[in-house]
């Protein structure tokens, strides 16, 4: 059968949205079959019932090949599963590095305890930029240093060691095998030297909360259950700061609102990650012979979701590419769906909860230093974001 490529997100025609075919796509009778960056070939699903089938049924679809194989290169979905890699797991392998991660990352009474130190973190850095010649880059010198810190704080990295973290994050989004490997090296040393500490000093960092668990993890999946929480944060996070952040500059209305009502921040957040999130898709591999929508699925075929296509299905959101701070947004798919949805899904809240609360009241005259026309899109990562992001404001209020 032949096969269309896989449409991309296009800054050009559709900054905050699936690209235009999508549409098209979700309103045809059966699946394409579509061609990928990285060469595989995948059935596109882009309708929100079909993709919550397929997030929520692990049986019939596994995450075991990964989720971004069909957009990064180093990332081939047919590597072994390394001890620690929790997210391509599943059932009980799954679930046993799950439960030991909630109270490390995801509890309430986590996410109380952290945010003074988010906040901190973001007021710092604006401190910081009040300092520089603008315009500033708002994605290099604020998004990515502010996530690559919140993680760092998470996992108990001391503040000496976050430029590893950002260097190995950075390898591991682009695309070059070689690159990653040399920022692996000290990464990991960086984290070993941390685990061994961490067994006779206990502390109530994320690592901390891990090795004290009686699920008795070696330091090897310590090791790489710490590395796959950075590699599945950083880009997210730090990609939806700077989506976010040019959304709210480019409605005036909006970012308004944001600053007159702070109440409706946490809607903006849900809002946010339903409209711009994970816009190149999910992977997942049939695990058996199947369907989905009526077309035909063998065991071994590739399968992409479209998570997008899916929160701007209008059978499923009213209106769905207008943004709205006071949408029911209570079913919306950008954190995923089934057990396998975001394991630091409150973390993400918190730190966007955060950012854009704070933005809204220190920089009230935050702005585009560029034409938004002018503005630029990174691309070949499974996060697309404005890159970079020139801004400029008339002042950064105290914090």
């Amino acid at each position: 059968m032949s096969s269309s490529t896989l449409p991309l997100p296009n800054s050009a025609t559709c900054p905050f949205g699936p690209p235009p075919e999508i549409s098209a796509i979700r309103e045809s009778a059966s699946l394409p079959r579509v061609s990928c960056p990285t060469g595989i070939e995948a059935w596109l699903v882009t309708r929100y019932a079909d993709v919550r089938e397929v997030l929520g049924d692990p049986r019939r679809f596994s995450v075991r090949a990964g989720t971004a194989g069909h957009i990064l290169a180093n990332h081939p979905p047919d590597a072994p599963i390394n001890p620690g890699e929790f997210p391509r797991m599943e059932g009980a392998d799954h679930l046993r590095f799950r439960h030991a991660l909630a109270p490390a990352i995801s509890t309430a009474k986590r996410m109380t305890a952290i945010q003074p130190v988010v906040q901190r973190i973001v007021d710092d850095m604006l401190d910081e930029l009040a300092t520089r010649a603008q315009p500033v880059d708002l994605h290099e010198q604020f998004a990515k240093p502010v996530n690559s810190a919140v993680i760092a704080e998470l996992l108990g990295v001391p503040a000496s060691a976050r430029e590893l973290f950002l260097r190995g994050a950075e390898s591991f989004f682009n695309g070059d095998a070689d690159d990653l490997d040399a920022a692996k090296m000290p990464l990991y040393a960086c984290l070993q030297d941390l685990i061994a500490r961490r067994r006779t000093e206990p502390a109530e960092d994320a690592l901390g909360i891990l090795v004290g668990r009686r699920e008795d993890f070696t330091d090897l999946e310590l090791l790489i259950t710490a590395v796959t929480l950075l590699f599945a944060g950083y880009d997210t996070t730090s990609s939806m700061i700077s989506n976010a952040t040019l959304a709210l500059l480019a409605d005036p209305v909006q970012f308004a609102l944001l600053r007159e009502d702070p109440a409706v921040v946490p809607g903006a957040v849900e809002e946010f990650v339903r409209q711009l999130g994970v816009g190149t898709g999910l992977l997942r591999i049939a695990e058996t012979d199947t369907e989905i929508a009526g077309t035909p699925i063998t065991a071994g075929d590739y399968i992409v979701v479209s998570v997008q296509g899916a929160n701007h299905d209008p059978a499923q959101f009213s209106d769905p590419d207008r943004l709205d701070f006071r949408r029911d947004t209570r079913e919306h798919l950008g954190f995923g769906f089934g057990p396998h949805r975001c394991v630091g899904q409150q973390l993400a809240r918190l730190e966007l909860t955060v950012v854009l609360s704070t933005l809204a009241r220190r920089i009230p005259s935050l702005r585009l230093a560029v034409p938004f026309e002018e503005v630029t899109f990174k691309t070949g990562t499974p996060n697309t974001a404005p890159a970079p992001l020139p801004v400029a404001w008339d002042e950064i209020r105290p914090g």
